[in-house]
């Protein structure tokens, strides 16, 4: 292990930021951490009214030890982009982890990374993964080799927890874990699809199936592609 671990998160247009943010305010505070945050063009993205400046281009990383791909409503067209598609494989090749947060697993698998690996993803599109080769699973956190996959948005959090464990040991993770006061305790058993209410999940599915469509026709000519 270096001295420093340089940990590269692939942003897009339209990524959902909190896929990013939550597990960058983890993996930021390993030891020996550098964090870069970085697109194709690099400068200034602005997602849900949040702007983040100053991104270096993802060309100008030589190598990473950590690569992350947070997903989000752009993640299709993220996937339509030879350029950053080839970025994303470039430095998934030299790195030691390859991770993934919500539908990043998606943009894993069109650029070829998952063929025959259990893999996490939003449960709307989970099923999805299954065109590029991977094995979908259900699990909040899924490792598979060197391959570390989130669930959706809020299981990034989850997921930096057990790759600071794998990375710097379970105490190390622990104390992150304390330090940011990780105990969750949300309102309402509502978080997936097997505890939210029936009229909850109607209402949800019916506003992702309005993009569904959309979405798995890029999946599919991601999936062709390949």
């Amino acid at each position: 292990m270096t001295d420093t671990l340089t940990i590269v998160f692939a942003l897009y247009p339209r990524v959902t930021h909190l896929d990013f943010t939550g597990p960058h305010q983890v993996l930021c505070r390993l030891p020996g951490a550098v964090t870069h945050l970085a697109s194709v063009d690099g400068g200034a993205l602005t997602f849900d009214g949040v702007t983040f400046g100053d991104l270096e281009r993802l060309a100008d990383i030589a190598a990473c030890d950590v690569l992350c791909v947070p997903g989000g409503f752009g993640t299709m067209d993220a996937m339509g982009d030879a350029r950053f598609m080839g970025e994303i494989r470039r430095l998934a090749e030299g790195a030691r982890y390859v991770t993934s947060v919500c539908t990043g697993s998606l943009i894993l698998g069109a650029a070829g990374l998952l063929k025959g690996r259990r893999a996490a993803c939003h449960w709307a599109w989970r099923n999805q993964l299954a065109l590029f080769g991977a094995i979908p699973d259900g699990g909040r956190v899924v490792r598979d080799g060197n391959v570390f996959t989130g669930g959706g948005v809020t299981a990034g959090i989850d997921f930096a927890l057990t790759l600071a464990a794998e990375i710097a040991g379970n105490g190390f993770a622990q104390g992150l874990q304390l330090s940011l006061e990780y105990a969750p305790a949300p309102p309402f058993d509502a978080g997936r699809p097997e505890t939210a209410p029936p009229e909850v999940l109607a209402r949800v599915r019916a506003m992702l199936d309005a993009t569904g469509a959309t979405r798995r026709e890029a999946v599919e000519a991601a999936a062709l592609a390949m």
